[in-house]
């Protein structure tokens, strides 16, 4: 039966070289599903698993023959078997189980005098019955093509090829050259069933070779199938797919302007490449299926992005903030300080968007320690003095704390009431926030995500303002604003987002750049050292100590692993406490620790009764503490460069020279060296977050599933950045010049029903 997209993978045919039993089609159809993220397996459909594209490709395209083989060459060859059976190995791993070599001894059609060897291992107790598995299989005379890199053996005096699996075999019906050579057993020369040729066998209705004689694809293994198994399966429902049934989603003159195949070519061709077609395109994502698919890609998502920047801003808004010359001047008394440039024009900005009809989704950029947070306080202020309820959350206990403290200092005298709630606040005193909360009494209210329990629930909240913005999951940031009627809406970062980046994750937002650091800062000093040069380090801790100031020292894990080579903090703390440093005061502090633990080893920091904080990277966001002026970061080369970045950012914050030691263990990459050279280069943190953005990929600089960045199948925001942009451009005039066609309204209502884009407005 003919296939189209939207057929269910529990119903694909159950023939064909990818045939599936029932059993398997289910398993299938489990393993898609969790691919492609739909709820039941039920709902995977023959267009999920054609999205399901090759990691790389092999070029199998050329058969060859024995007499052209060089040794390491690696080939594929059409063999006939002359014998084929097993003999028993000693096992030294294990000498109770059973171990065989089955060997396959083999010519080809010219009938070399010297036949080719292949061969791999079998144990495990069923080995006996796989022997004669694969007896029946390579019987005299049988036909297959094997692949892979061929040996010369001088103790055999034969090329040989060793297999780690079986699989890679390609059978192939036998033809009449077999009988030519005498060797099919008990066949009648002439057998007019099997009379076909090689040339004859190729692409015939009867066969078709799926893993040899063309370009293969090579697909990471989906569930428990293999890529030989999905290589079958894929070819198979490629072959079945009916190409009238694939719709093409992009425009006609988009496909016309930039001469892209057709959609139902491009997912042929991109499991499949043609003969004409270079091998090395496919591998460098640079063929005509790739650039085809992703442009589609970043089209769709940019086109999704625009659209609901657009329909936001003609939302109604539940909050009118008015910004009066009385709120200006009472929010001018809440610091004693000037605003920098920077922060003046991103306030303006955000004060204009609270007072316009639509709901303000804002993007509040600024690298460490630029002041973004008094920024958000003032917002915050506006929107109180108007009669709504503010709530800022942040995505740790530590963070929030401190948060709250700043808040409280701010806000003393003004009459609002400031409230802290987290997973750490006392049960009795969290009742008490709950009903100030949903009856108006508390004004502010700064938590993690302890703001979106059930138990919440907010008078009149005019205003959310989400902190460190990536570290939640876009479901957390749709709880919150999902507490008062479309309120205004402000995220922050500290780590500063590639052009790139923000195009394809910030799409749908107002952007806002904090580009200027406050005066009397000394730019930190950054020098990456080595092992051997510890003891140097530790001289310069004292040095720091002895001069009134504080140090950071800084580990990936809290305990010690044996998988990974790391120090860990606990045991460190101990060796530095007791050994190294016995005369300071050292604590410790990590993510394990009970809240009330965390909250006292940070005030006693902040009030110098400790000399040297052992911390895991929980110290990473927001602490702020303007004596520190140290920072030793063990194992760096383990850490992205955000967050080494980050890290760094928590000394300079006070007028004297501050320093960041980059630690490495003795095992250093080519990236990893590449990566902390950078650190000392520079500290500007767009420049930093670019290149961690080349080195490790969209997917790690922020981590894809926790914050919501579009896990591109093809696509990739470094690579095809030029694909991004014409695309973007493209969707902007559809949306624009183009609004109202029906090809626009089409479009858009395309995106209205797709699951993948309805949480994008909240950030």
């Amino acid at each position: 039966m003919a296939l189209t997209l939207d057929t269910p993978i529990v119903e694909l045919p159950r023939h064909g070289t990818g045939k599936l039993t029932g059993y398997m089609a289910k398993k299938l159809a489990d393993a898609v599903a969790s691919f492609a993220e739909k709820k039941e397996p039920g709902d995977a459909t023959v267009e999920d698993l054609l999205n399901y594209f090759p990691s790389r490709y092999e070029d199998r395209s050329n058969l060859t023959t024995i007499d052209q083989l060089s040794p390491g060459t690696e080939a594929s060859i059409e063999l006939y078997t002359r014998s084929a059976g097993a003999f028993e190995v000693r096992n030294n791993r294990n000498p109770k189980q059973r171990l065989y070599i089955y060997e396959i001894a083999a010519t080809d059609r010219h009938r070399q005098m010297k036949p080719v060897l292949v061969w791999w291992f079998l144990s495990g107790k069923n080995a006996k019955h796989i022997v004669e598995y694969y007896n029946d299989r390579f019987g005299k005379g049988s036909r297959f093509v094997a692949h892979g890199e061929w040996r010369w053996s001088e103790r055999r005096n034969a090329f040989e090829l060793k297999l780690n699996k079986p699989d890679e075999l390609e059978i192939l019906p036998s033809d009449d050259d077999s009988n030519v050579f005498g060797l099919l057993a008990n066949e009648p020369a002439g057998n007019k069933a099997e009379d076909r040729t090689l040339d004859e066998d190729v692409g015939s209705p009867e066969f078709d070779m799926v893993h040899t004689a063309r370009r293969v694809p090579v697909y990471r293994k989906l569930g428990p199938f293999q890529t030989k198994r999905l290589r079958e399966i894929i070819y198979d429902a490629n072959k079945q797919l009916d190409p009238r049934s694939v719709p093409e989603n992009l425009p006609g003159e988009l496909v016309g302007k930039y001469k892209l195949l057709s959609r139902s070519q491009a997912i042929t061709e991109i499991h499949f490449p043609p003969e004409s077609s270079a091998i090395s395109d496919y591998d460098r994502f640079r063929s005509e299926a790739h650039r085809r698919l992703i442009f589609e890609e970043f089209f769709w998502l940019s086109f999704a992005l625009q659209l609901i920047r657009g329909e936001r801003r003609k939302a109604p808004k539940g909050t009118v903030i008015e910004i009066s010359d009385e709120t200006l001047e009472r929010a001018h008394r809440l610091y004693d300080f000037d605003l920098t440039n920077a922060q003046q024009r991103v306030l303006s900005q955000i004060l204009e968007d609270m007072a316009s009809d639509a709901p303000m989704n804002r993007l509040l950029q600024g690298d460490v320690g630029s002041g973004k947070t008094i920024v958000a306080f003032l917002a915050m202020f506006a929107a109180v003095e108007n009669g709504y309820q503010a709530a800022l959350m942040a995505p740790t206990e530590i963070l929030a704390e401190q948060h709250f403290q700043n808040a409280k200092r701010i806000f003393e005298g003004t009459g609002y009431n400031v409230a802290l709630l987290t997973g750490g606040v006392k049960a009795a005193d969290k009742r008490k926030v709950h009903a100030g909360i949903e009856n108006g009494e508390v004004h502010l209210v700064i938590g993690t995500h302890a703001i979106i329990q059930d138990a919440v629930k907010f008078e009149n909240l005019g205003l959310a303002v989400v902190d460190e913005q990536h570290r939640f999951g876009v479901l957390q940031r749709a709880e919150l604003t999902g507490r008062g009627y479309n309120p205004d809406v402000l995220v922050m970062t500290a780590t500063p987002i590639p052009r790139s980046l923000a195009m394809t994750v910030y799409g749908d937002l107002d952007v806002s750049i904090i580009d200027e650091m406050p005066p009397g800062r000394t730019p930190i000093k950054t020098v990456v050292l080595g092992e051997d040069q510890r003891p140097g380090v530790y001289k310069g801790i004292a040095r720091e100590i002895d001069l009134g100031r504080q140090v950071y020292v800084v580990y990936p894990l809290v305990e010690e692993s044996e998988k990974l080579d790391l120090k860990a903090a606990t045991k460190m703390f101990e060796e530095l406490r007791d050994r190294i440093f016995p005369d300071r005061r050292v604590g410790l502090i990590h993510g394990r620790m009970k809240a009330a633990d965390k909250e006292e080893t940070m005030r006693r920091f902040v009030s110098r009764e400790i000399d040297i904080l052992v911390s895991t990277t929980v110290i990473e966001v927001g602490v702020d503490v303007p004596n520190a002026s140290l920072m030793v970061v063990e194992h760096a080369e383990r850490l992205g460069l955000s967050q080494l970045h980050q890290l760094r950012g928590r000394v300079g914050r006070g007028a004297e020279q501050s320093y960041c030691v980059l630690l490495t263990g003795d095992k250093k990459t080519a990236v990893a060296k590449e990566r902390l050279g950078i650190m000392e280069e520079t500290n500007d943190g767009f420049k930093i977050a670019e290149k961690d953005l080349e080195i490790r990929g969209q997917g790690e600089v922020l981590g894809t599933r926790q914050s919501g960045i579009q896990n591109f199948r093809l696509a990739n925001i470094v690579r095809d950045f030029e694909i991004l942009e014409a695309a973007s451009k493209e969707a902007e005039y559809y949306l624009t010049k183009k609004r109202t066609s029906k090809e626009t309204a089409a479009m858009v209502e395309i995106v209205h029903r797709s699951h993948r884009v309805k949480l994008a407005g909240v950030g």
